[in-house]
């Protein structure tokens, strides 16, 4: 469930993009306009606005934005301006480009469904005219290269029905790959958790602790390590509950000295239009504090008010 909040009575693209150039003239940025307006529209109305914008005055909208905002503020709201599944795209290029920031691309490439996959390897090749297999293949080889790798080009089913027989099955190959054996047997967790279906993970899972008395999440952290088990644990928890794995990840950012800013708005901007209202509720069904207070004890100025805009009501 999305947390954006729309104005009841809209105004137009055409008037969105005059608002915004008449608070990009004069000596500095009037801010707080770009934030009521950009932080208020979704991917659709920003879409809109950026072409009317581009229209009426020959320039990009978020070439504009980017020599108006600095810092923080300037990432967040430049993340925000793009449709989804370009930004997906973009994390993940970046990520593997750029910073590489390979806990970011794991990230990104793990939580996401199918047919989301589908469609942001297609912006991806369109905008960086690479393949995001190609780029992958340029990293330190290993199980989670491999990982990865199936898991962004095996097809899996987005339904709910499953096989029970076949979870505990899986549930059977899984103990024998890990905890049975005296090391462990990587292809067997590569081929299980890149070809099943969530629902069907989620199942294994049960099954896994019916017959064993261990949950799979604890044979996974006492099998593997590194960015291998990062990639295993953020399928096996976005297969039970999205919310609760990026909840996470967000206390993680927020916790102990100093802030992980790039996970803190990673995770805020691609979840506002998604569920992001989820995500709020078990924050604070799990830490006792709701998304919005820590956000706020842990950020400031514009940035803090553009994340509080899209996280909506203190709830």
């Amino acid at each position: 469930m999305s947390t954006l909040s729309i104005p009841p009575m809209l105004t137009s693209p055409r008037d969105d993009a005059i608002q915004l150039y008449k608070a990009f003239k004069g000596f500095g940025c009037d801010t707080s306009v770009v934030i009521h307006i950009l932080a208020h529209r979704d991917a659709t109305q920003r879409s809109l606005i950026a072409q009317e914008y581009k229209t009426m005055y020959s320039e990009e909208l978020s070439k504009r934005l980017s020599s108006e905002l600095t810092g923080k503020l300037e990432t967040a709201v430049l993340l925000w301006m793009h449709d989804p599944p370009v930004r997906d795209a973009v994390i993940v290029r970046q990520a593997l480009i750029l910073d590489s920031n390979l806990e970011a691309a794991t990230e990104v490439v793990c939580s996401r469904t199918p047919s989301q996959i589908q469609v942001f390897k297609q912006h991806y090749y369109a905008k960086f005219g690479s393949y995001i297999e190609h780029d992958l293949e340029l990293q330190p080889s290993g199980d989670h290269k491999r990982l990865l790798l199936a898991y962004l080009s095996t097809p899996r089913h987005e339904g709910l029905e499953v096989d029970r027989e076949m979870a505990q099955n899986d549930a059977k190959e899984l103990y024998k790959a890990g905890e049975r054996r005296l090391g462990t047997d990587e292809k067997t967790f590569i081929c299980i958790f890149s070809e099943r279906s969530a629902a069907h993970l989620a199942a294994v899972n049960y099954a896994y602790h019916n017959m064993y008395g261990n949950s799979l999440k604890k044979a996974v952290k006492k099998e593997t390590s590194g960015l291998f088990k990062h990639g295993l644990l953020t399928i096996l928890q976005c297969s039970e509950n999205p919310a609760v794995y990026f909840a996470k990840v967000l206390r993680k950012a927020m916790k102990g000295l100093g802030t992980n800013d790039s996970a803190l708005i990673r995770i805020i901007v691609t979840r506002t239009e998604i569920d992001l209202q989820y995500i709020k509720a078990e924050y604070l069904r799990k830490y006792k504090k709701t998304l919005n207070d820590a956000v706020h004890s842990e950020t400031s100025g514009h940035y803090r008010a553009f994340l509080l805009a899209l996280l909506g009501p203190n709830q």
